[in-house]
């Protein structure tokens, strides 16, 4: 299969090129920026330049190409996210969200592809009430924090434009949070070095529950709903969300560090914002059932304890992903 993937170089795209290739994938990459088309070559993809607000680039781009599917795996996250601004901080993101997806989007249905994949994201975005955990048939939150809205807005949108996408098989991937190698919960990633100077405390009752995904799981999971992903919304998560008076301790035992401090949820507001507090003590987590029931995904690291032990450092993609990989194909 040929495979348009746009945000090849990030953190989720450096792990699922050298996936695809490895299962016998053609892969043309996506870059903003000329100086990363050497680092695209180097994980075994054919480097393209556009910029994925640029709808007429995108058109190029993807019409030179001539893929079976386009990928859209864009963010633009800042690596010192300020909570308290937490939609203006996901301003650039939120563009790719909705007009990178309906410009990739347009240009797979104009040449013809047969699949398009794009990134969402599970956690915050779950309803608040209810149970702890929940599925892709469960509500969104209806009422996030006020300074989270124009985010929600933009991943029902993303979600939205999939769903209605016509002649074509669209997928939207909702990913729990990163960890792993390049991400911030890896080695030398800005949430491991805050844990380690007893920079993230627990906030209020840490009762908010997380889904954590590793990356190379997210990207074997990414690469299945490429090849044979039925229509529809999937939450990548792996089998054991956890609330933060959890996951917090334990990674920070994993990186040997101190425990974290614990702060009452006043307090946490003035650091953090309500949207750092919210994420801190009422999100809800996300079930992976759907995703290994039709994806056939086998999660290398299906509890994040595990994987915080032993899946942070940098390293090159693992021996057992690429093994799956080859199996599959």
């Amino acid at each position: 299969m040929k495979i348009f993937l746009a945000g090849a170089t990030g953190a989720l795209g450096k792990r699922l090129t050298p996936l695809l290739v490895s299962a016998g994938h053609q892969v043309v990459g996506m870059g903003r920026t000329p100086h990363k088309a050497d680092q695209l070559r180097a994980a075994g993809a054919e480097p393209v330049i556009a910029d994925a607000l640029d709808a007429d680039a995108v058109m190029h781009a993807v019409k030179a190409a001539r893929p079976d599917a386009v990928v859209h795996e864009l963010t633009a996250i800042s690596a010192n996210l300020n909570l308290k601004k937490f939609d203006d901080q996901f301003a650039l993101t939120n563009r790719l969200r909705t007009e990178g997806t309906q410009n990739l989007l347009a240009a797979a249905q104009a040449v013809g592809a047969t699949r398009f994949v794009a990134q969402s994201y599970a956690g915050w975005p779950n309803s608040r009430t209810g149970g702890r955990v929940k599925t892709e048939d469960d509500p969104l939150a209806p009422d996030p924090p006020k300074s989270m809205r124009r985010s929600m807005d933009a991943i029902r949108q993303l979600e939205a434009t999939v769903a209605n996408a016509v002649g074509i098989v669209a997928i939207a991937l909702r990913y729990g949070s990163f960890y792993g190698p390049g991400t911030s919960i890896g080695e030398g990633g800005e949430v491991i070095e805050a844990v380690r100077r007893r920079r993230f405390p627990v906030i209020g009752g840490g009762s908010g529950v997380w889904s954590f995904i590793h990356i190379d799981d997210a990207a074997n999971a990414t690469r299945l709903a490429i090849e044979h992903g039925q229509p529809g919304i999937y939450n990548i998560v792996d089998d054991e969300p956890a609330e933060v008076s959890s996951w917090l301790p334990t990674l920070a035992q994993a990186v040997a560090a101190k425990p974290p401090f614990r702060l009452p949820a006043w307090i946490g507001k003035l650091a953090i914002g309500e949207a750092g507090v919210s994420m801190m003590t009422s999100v809800k987590g996300s079930s992976n059932a759907k995703a290994k029931r039709i994806l056939g995904w086998k999660l290398i690291y299906p509890r994040w304890r595990d994987g915080f032990r032993h899946g942070l450092a940098l390293e090159p993609i693992s021996t057992a992903t690429l093994r799956t990989a080859r199996v599959y194909n």
